[in-house]
């Protein structure tokens, strides 16, 4: 069968990879030059099974308020007259519950975790070289109440089955001996040692390179206007290159999946939630992060990769504006400051921002869609590359009609269309 998959971002490429690898003829069109050019190119570095975690939880609602005033809060919005961000907000708040938390939670820990063993088989099979560790992450608490709030993340770990561990400060500091010197700042820590973490860049062009040989062919530069359907089947994709055809049709277009399942009359509730990262040069390696560590009070991810550190976080809810703000760059680099001053040279700093395509429920879109022939792949927020093997194994799997390995209730568009699915 042929298959057309619009997106060369870590999901829209192991989507092709896997759908290869079912035998299926493969073509990816992307406006970029290279794959991962746009979310995938300088996210933090993390791949945190265990840490995957909607937004829209219990608190969340009355600690953004007290964000809309921190001058380093993790959370921003931009006034707008957009409904798009209102309705996709609204439908967040309606997730704050605890219900809704723990099923939403359970539903993204179920494609974690085959992730994570997708990803394993992968690096078994082929000789991926991205400056991967296979060290843990340490989700870093500054305080008691923090502390006390972890309860509910660890009871929906145990009941996923998900190794974790629940440091004091003495644990931290044996997990992190760099923060002994800030050893203050620290109350305690939830250390998740089966995370892993890498260049996700240096991941995709790798793989980029494994999906040639295996014959997927890449169209980059080539801008998409549209799909074209006829009688509940997509028929082609017209694109400035002209128009093409395939059996079947996957969306991995991050943010702008919306619009384009949009103009088919679809709502997607995907909204591009911005991020920042810096990147500098390691200066101590003794004075750095042995792996991730994240800063729960900011939201702040740190990364350790060979001879770089990779800083990443905040949320800001401003649409498809890719300016770069002075005050979220601050915030990533106060946050490493903070913790790792002597770990890397933030003189050398290069920063980024990318648009993350999140859900208001927190978990993916991945599967069937009302027309026979078209599927999606998107809405990973921030976990796109830690849910990015899982998920594209999974709908190749869907494409070709096979058994999937894990239950795919809840995963699909039908859960916003109100049919089922």
């Amino acid at each position: 069968m042929e298959v057309i998959v619009l997106g060369s971002g870590v999901v829209g490429l192991t989507s092709a990879w896997y759908l290869a690898q079912n035998g299926h003829q493969v073509t990816v069109i992307d406006r970029q030059s290279r794959s991962a050019e746009e979310t995938s190119f300088a996210n933090a570095g993390q791949i945190s099974y265990g840490y995957s975690s909607p937004w829209a939880a219990p608190g969340i609602p009355a600690k953004a308020i007290k964000w809309l005033v921190q001058k380093h809060a993790p959370l921003k919005i931009k006034p707008s007259l957009s409904p798009d961000l209102y309705s996709w907000m609204g439908k967040m708040l309606a997730n704050c519950n605890y219900v809704s938390y723990q099923r939403n939670k359970a539903r993204m820990l179920r494609v974690a975790n085959y992730s994570r063993e997708s990803l394993i088989e992968l690096r078994q099979q082929h000789d991926l070289q991205y400056e991967g560790r296979q060290q843990g992450t340490l989700q870093l608490l500054r305080t008691q109440a923090q502390l006390d709030a972890v309860g509910k993340d660890i009871q929906v770990l145990e009941e996923s089955g998900i190794r974790f561990e629940l440091l004091d400060v003495a644990g931290c500091i044996a997990a992190e001996p760099a923060l002994a010197k800030v050893q203050e700042k620290v109350a305690g820590g939830l250390r998740l040692p089966d995370d892993e973490t890498g260049d996700c860049y240096k991941f995709c062009q790798q793989l980029t390179a494994l999906a040639e040989q295996a014959g997927v062919t890449f169209m980059f530069e080539t801008q998409i206007k549209g799909l074209r359907h006829e009688a509940g089947r997509i028929v082609a994709v017209d694109t400035d290159k002209g128009e093409f055809k395939a059996d079947a049709y996957v969306v991995a277009l991050g943010s702008y999946s919306t619009a384009m399942l949009g103009s088919l009359g679809m709502q997607l509730p995907v909204y591009p939630v911005k991020g920042y990262s810096l990147t500098m040069p390691l200066k101590d390696s003794d004075g750095a992060p042995v792996s991730t560590v994240i800063d729960e009070t900011y939201k702040v991810a740190m990364t350790r990769f060979d001879n770089r550190i990779r800083v990443a976080g905040t949320a800001e809810l401003a649409g498809f504006n890719l300016h770069l703000t002075e005050q979220r760059k601050e915030t990533i680099a106060m946050v490493v400051n903070d913790l790792f001053p002597d770990g890397g040279d933030l003189n050398q700093a290069e920063y980024w921002t990318g648009l993350r395509p999140m859900t208001p429920d927190g978990t993916p879109v991945i599967g069937k869609t009302p027309f026979d022939n078209l599927y999606t792949n998107t809405g990973h927020g921030t976990l796109g590359w830690t849910m990015a093997c899982g998920s594209g194994r999974l709908l190749a799997d869907i494409v070709s009609g096979k058994d999937t390995d894990i239950d795919t209730d809840g995963l699909s568009i039908h859960r916003y269309l109100h049919t089922a699915g």
